[in-house]
């Protein structure tokens, strides 16, 4: 953990679980793979082939008072390639979920 940053706690672990309930039915969907990983994000990033959805994290809001900015890779621009740089960096170590599973480590599934 970084210097500053708290531990997580049960209200996290419940905030996991109840995002990964809207994802269950997408597990096994053909070109859709959810990961979990312990890395301390400060956005959420949604990529869809040549677009991203960046969705920054603001301190002490929830995510929905929270703005989503459309990235689109164009020429000219890297914007689109730097989030995604990001989000592969994360995505690559990241470990797939098995929703089946029912233990949870506290940032997410073990």
């Amino acid at each position: 953990m970084r210097g500053g940053e708290r531990a997580p706690d049960l209200a996290d672990t419940a905030q996991i679980r109840a995002s990964l309930a809207y994802y269950r039915s997408l597990v096994g969907a053909p070109g859709c793979e959810v990961r979990l990983h312990d890395t301390t994000l400060y956005n959420s990033i949604f990529r869809y082939d040549d677009q991203l959805l960046v969705n920054p994290h603001i301190w002490g809001q929830p995510a929905s008072a929270n703005p989503l900015f459309q990235l689109r890779r164009t020429n000219g621009t890297d914007w689109c390639d730097r989030y995604a740089e990001s989000f592969e960096a994360v995505w690559n170590t990241a470990r797939p979920w098995a929703p089946d599973c029912q233990e949870y480590h506290q940032r997410g599934q073990d």
